[in-house]
């Protein structure tokens, strides 16, 4: 059932008419909200509301005020590529909620999954790296956008430190380079940055890929961005063994698009970042506050720690380096 203060919120917004006969139904597969489907005779929408604690494992605490920087994402990711960020209908920023259209998933495949089955499209990849590439084109250097989206406590909550400072934390040989990555990247003010570029967090939309998720929204370094993103490209021959040509091509042809659309500063700067914070982020998605839930075994975290740790030892020079050390993983 719909909370009462929810339904309250969207009867002042006006998406819901007092005493309206409407179907309300909670959506799975967020750790950091809650999300619900609502249906009336008119409309489908979505609603989502930060929560304060995330649904995993350890306790992780985020702030509350994420939810209007995710509102405030979409809508500048639309503008720039038209739909590939959801439409935002309405917001409520006192009551932490905003609404959106409902994407119908039958139109809209989870990346993730389509990657997790086996129906590998590096073309689609592609499109990834070429939308993400022109939304930080079209946001860099832009002062009011740093003013806006001056959320870096936000990202060092929801970012850095569950992921590269609370693996340093197990990892003492490691400790001063993974919180030197993290430093380093909390001090690059370039464009604006999603945070959460995951397959989870995209679709394959009929009209290209579609970006949601975008709570840890940053003005900060679009290196993460990519090495994110990429990261799971990394992970995921893990599961998928005999995948790995068409993950590897995906993983190549995503980070060229992407770098394609380098107009801010030198392309092959951005690169030396985006690699020297991969080795890191593999580490911090078997070792971290929010591991991969397809890596459970101690062989998974023996293999990903077999490339990561000489990766941190001496830092790759470029993409390629990484790609070529997870390619000898299985020679």
């Amino acid at each position: 059932m719909l909370p009462a203060d929810l339904r309250s919120s969207l009867e002042i917004l006006g998406l819901l008419q007092i005493g309206q006969d409407f179907q309300a139904t909670p959506l799975a597969g967020g750790v950091s909200s809650d999300i619900w489907l609502l249906e009336t005779k008119q409309r489908r929408f979505c609603v989502k509301r930060a929560l304060p604690k995330l649904k995993v494992a350890q306790d992780w605490f985020a702030p509350l005020d994420r939810n209007r920087y995710e509102h405030h994402w979409y809508q500048l990711a639309h503008q720039i590529v038209p739909g590939s960020a959801p439409q935002v209908l309405a917001t409520d920023d006192a009551a932490l909620l905003f609404a959106m259209e409902y994407l119908d998933p039958e139109q809209h495949l989870l990346w993730k999954t389509e990657l997790l089955e086996g129906r590998i499209n590096p073309t689609f990849a592609a499109q990834v790296g070429e939308r993400l590439g022109k939304i930080h084109s079209a946001t860099a250097h832009r002062s009011d956008l740093a003013d806006a989206f001056a959320t870096g406590s936000n990202f060092e909550q929801l970012r850095l430190e569950p992921y590269l400072r609370a693996t340093a934390l197990r990892h003492s040989e490691f400790t001063t380079i993974l919180q030197r990555l993290a430093d380093k990247t909390a001090h690059q003010k370039l464009t604006l940055v999603h945070g959460d570029v995951s397959p989870k967090n995209i679709l394959e939309g009929p009209q290209g890929p579609v970006f949601l998720d975008a709570e840890c929204a940053w003005y900060g370094d679009p290196a993460f961005d990519l090495a994110f993103c990429l990261n799971h490209l990394l992970l995921k021959p893990i599961v998928q063994p005999d995948r790995l040509p068409i993950l590897q091509e995906s993983f190549t042809m995503l980070q060229q698009t992407y770098l394609e659309q380098v107009d801010w500063e030198s392309p092959a700067e951005l690169e030396t970042r985006t690699a020297a914070l991969l080795p890191g982020l593999l580490l911090a998605r078997v070792d971290g506050k929010s591991p991969v839930e397809y890596l459970q075994t101690e062989a998974h975290r023996e293999l990903v720690h077999s490339v990561a740790f000489p990766l941190l030892r001496k830092a790759p020079r470029n993409l390629a380096d990484i790609c070529n050390a997870w390619r000898n993983v299985w020679a």
